[in-house]
């Protein structure tokens, strides 16, 4: 069966990006090491710390696909159809795809709920997982069940005021085992398995 998990980057007072969408520092650990990590963007490397590195490789090279917010996805103009991971996109959106989109994104999806995405992001990862990548996607597929690993890069920062990681969960406390932990320069790595309910 195809996991499903989340990974954002995330400041210790629990936001992924600024109220302009901006990561801020987030980001910085991606490149604040000497061990190269490869992207599927010829123009693109990481370069992060020893220890961050078998786990970004982890996130990148076993995940077959991507489900991503609309918000996020217009930000990247889609990752130019290639993401870092190497993956394909699914979009979960309400609008209709841009009209040249078969021609500049012949490997991204567009599905209208979060459900169909998540279903439609399972066939095209076969054996690999699938990653959540936009938080209000993210909070939708853990109301419906749907995530089974969560995965947070916390790092030491605090914005004070931005986009949550986790906002708008309503059906109650999720329940999470106890995490895998690798601690990174200027990034925890924290890897939580999601209880299933009952």
């Amino acid at each position: 069966m195809t996991k499903v998990l989340t990974h954002m980057c995330m400041s210790l007072d629990g936001f992924v990006a600024q109220p302009d969408d901006n990561p801020g520092e987030l980001f910085e650990w991606y490149w604040g090491g000497d061990v190269t990590v490869p992207s599927a963007q010829d123009t693109m490397s990481f370069s992060t710390d020893a220890a961050s590195a078998p786990m970004l490789q982890e996130l990148t090279s076993g995940c077959g696909a991507i489900v991503s917010g609309r918000r996020l996805f217009d930000q990247t103009d889609g990752w130019g159809d290639n993401h870092p991971a190497g993956a394909p996109v699914v979009v979960v959106t309400h609008r209709p795809p841009p009209p040249d989109a078969a021609e500049r994104f012949p490997r991204t999806t567009f599905t209208g709920s979060v459900a169909d995405g998540v279903t439609a992001a399972k066939s095209v990862a076969g054996a690999k997982f699938v990653t959540i990548a936009s938080a209000d996607i993210i909070q939708q597929a853990l109301n419906l069940g749907l995530v089974d690993e969560i995965c947070v890069s916390l790092v030491p920062v605090l914005f004070g005021a931005g986009v949550r990681y986790f906002a708008e969960l309503t059906g109650g406390h999720v329940l999470l085992d106890d995490p895998v932990v690798v601690q990174g320069a200027r990034a925890l790595h924290l890897r939580y398995p999601v209880r299933p309910p009952g």
